[in-house]
């Protein structure tokens, strides 16, 4: 009988994110399909988190919470985030964690797994049973192929994918909560965490729950119908869209990298907004390309978008290939103009 935890933190805001309840929403259905009558959640946060522990999770139906608080864990630290999950998992003795792929935890993964002499497998996409044994998947190949995998290595560790797996909801009973001692000793805080270094920008682009992802080609940053580069308007118009309609931003990797080659640019464009084969690969329900040709390292970094659509002036360009489900031939400064228009009308 396979034994299941899934390990989470708790934001430092004392937050839980969608992410963590996707983790432990899975872990919750894996139990079900090994007809496992136990499975676990550990959690990582401060002192006042328990409150939020007892608000949230008690009710999701897990039969133990492991909780290791401590005023150290409200950074992201590999050394204390690592004992943390080492003495969470050695309490609860699991053959199988799962983590949510979060910077955080796919920091730790492997390190944890190494103490614990198991194994890791990261970015997991899927998780089916077979004659009662686990099957994972995962992309391979710079996601061009969809590997299918079970090992016999235990304790097996797993971090899971975001925006796929169906988030954890309130269960019948109530579990039982057991806070986990973790020495947090001088040795472990020798690495200082003194804040957050992000990109400049003058707004937030990046919403990964957002329901629709923009993404921006370098053709806003060429010349137009009249021969003129546009890129403070193009600024603008994009800004206005993503503020109206709450979406994310993405940038194929010829505009992001524009900065470097003393091209025009959008100021708020950086590395974190890429998309495609050597970028993110976000899971939106809907996109919407512009000014972008739809080339196949892009289109790979689109694969897991529900509903594409995109705006070129190209009838013959790489969206129109079967790789958007609508195209349409228009000038992008135009169709911004007008959709602005409107959807700032419809907030009056």
């Amino acid at each position: 009988m396979e034994r299941i935890i899934c390990l989470i933190s708790i934001e430092q805001d004392d937050t839980l994110t969608t992410t963590s309840l996707e983790a432990i929403g899975l872990t919750r259905h894996l139990s079900e399909q090994l007809k496992t009558p136990e499975w676990y959640i550990g959690v990582v946060g401060i002192p006042k988190s328990i409150e939020l522990v007892n608000d949230c999770l008690t009710g999701l139906g897990a039969s133990k919470i492991f909780v290791a608080l401590h005023e150290e864990f409200s950074k992201p630290r590999y050394s204390t985030d690592a004992a943390a999950a080492e003495v969470i998992c050695k309490a609860a003795s699991p053959d199988i964690v799962i983590a949510p792929s979060t910077a955080r935890w796919s920091r730790i993964i492997p390190g944890v797994a190494f103490r614990l002499n198991g194994t890791a497998d990261t970015h997991v996409t899927a998780i089916n049973v077979q004659n009662n044994t686990p099957l994972i998947n995962r992309w391979i190949y710079r996601q061009r192929i969809e590997l299918q995998l079970s090992r016999q290595v235990r304790p097996w560790f797993l971090t899971v994918e975001p925006a796929i797996f169906e988030p954890a909801s309130k269960s019948k009973g109530s579990s039982p909560v057991e806070k986990i001692e973790v020495p947090v000793s001088t040795d472990l805080l020798n690495t200082e965490v003194i804040g957050f270094q992000t990109p400049k920008s003058s707004t937030q682009t990046i919403r990964p729950d957002a329901k629709l992802l923009f993404v921006a080609g370098a053709g806003w940053t060429k010349k137009q119908a009249d021969g003129l580069v546009h890129a403070e308007e193009a600024q603008k118009l994009i800004l206005e869209f993503l503020e109206l309609t709450q979406s994310s931003l993405g940038g194929t990797k010829s505009v992001v990298d524009l900065s470097s080659e003393g091209n025009p640019v959008l100021p708020f464009m950086t590395h974190l907004n890429q998309v495609g084969q050597t970028g993110a690969t976000p899971r939106h329900p809907k996109g919407l390309a512009t000014c972008c040709h739809g080339e196949e390292p892009h289109v790979v970094g689109w694969r897991f978008i529900n509903e594409r659509r995109a705006v070129n002036l190209d009838p013959n360009c790489g969206w129109a290939q079967g790789k958007a489900d609508v195209l349409y031939v228009a000038d992008a400064f135009a169709v911004l103009r007008e959709l602005n228009k409107k959807l700032s009308d419809s907030k009056k």
